[in-house]
């Protein structure tokens, strides 16, 4: 039992370290940049910075992926992580696009903006 309840854990990677007061919270519509490949095989399936457009979206609200929503809180503008996201916290059994049913991720994420908050509270 104890091999599954691991399998399912989300594993985040702080990869480049950034210190402010004004972290991001659930409700938060921030805007964030990422590559995301698959963890068996590398391959990338997605990268905003290749759009050179940011994803926006509002944190713990639903809208991305679970892995995303729970390993994206707490994080400083200019923070980058990177987040290892379990079938359970990501697609699960379904196939999506170039993404195969169940898929371990691997995203590069940084975080660029979160809205309204002004830069001298960061």
């Amino acid at each position: 039992m104890a091999a599954s309840a691991s399998a399912a854990d989300l594993q985040i990677e702080v990869t480049h370290e950034v210190s402010c007061n004004r972290k991001t919270t659930n409700g938060d519509t921030v805007k964030m940049h990422y590559r995301g490949t698959l963890a068996d095989t590398g391959k990338q399936f997605d990268a905003s910075y290749d759009r050179g457009t940011p994803l926006s979206f509002k944190l713990g609200a639903g809208r991305v992926i679970k892995g995303w929503d729970q390993g994206l809180l707490d994080m400083c503008v200019g923070e980058k992580r990177t987040l290892t996201i379990p079938p359970e916290l990501g697609y699960g059994n379904r196939g999506v696009g170039p993404i195969p049913a169940g898929s371990t991720l691997v995203f590069e994420t940084e975080l660029v903006e979160i809205d309204g908050v002004p830069k001298d509270e960061l």
